[in-house]
């Protein structure tokens, strides 16, 4: 465990780090999703987290190991189509990370996954956060209607709202 950040995660208020993604970010971003999945079926879940909890600090779990964590526990893995992607955005580490299901996983390389993210984390370092997450949002989309194209009949397994953890 790495005493910096760890006295970051503790002394930082979870208001505080949620500061960035307020009401009207959240609703572009569930709006963004929602016409996204229009096109695609995939389905699309956005998390934001701040401070984690100091288990997980303790264990000094990664961003990438959080997000592993939550794909499970939100059942992003239960669509039909195993295409569930999860955003995930831990605010205190400044690190995105994006996960796919193994229906779209077999098709999309995670060097793409992770390039989105590294754009996200740019435009949240310059603090765009609408923008780094609206983009983050439309390339999913893209890299999900390139390989699991609508078929017409949609059945929203996921919620569009962004996740506040």
């Amino acid at each position: 465990m790495k005493l910096r950040r760890l006295l970051k995660h503790l002394l930082m208020p979870a208001w505080w780090a949620r500061r960035p993604f307020d009401r009207a970010i959240l609703d572009a971003i569930e709006s963004a999703v929602k016409a996204a999945e229009t096109g695609h079926r995939g389905e699309l879940r956005f998390v934001v987290e701040g401070p984690l909890p100091l288990a997980l600090l303790w264990r000094d779990e990664s961003a990438r190991q959080r997000a592993t964590e939550l794909f499970s526990r939100l059942r992003i893995w239960d669509t039909e189509e195993n295409s569930g992607v999860l955003i995930y955005v831990q605010l205190v580490d400044r690190r995105v990370e994006i996960l796919a299901d193994r229906g779209i996983n077999n098709l999309v390389p995670q060097e793409e996954w992770d390039s989105i993210c590294r754009g996200m984390e740019l435009a949240f370092r310059d603090r765009d956060f609408h923008r780094g997450a609206l983009e983050a949002v439309a390339q999913a989309a893209h890299l999900l209607i390139s390989h699991f194209p609508s078929s017409g009949a949609d059945s929203n397994e996921l919620p569009d709202r962004p996740l506040m953890l």
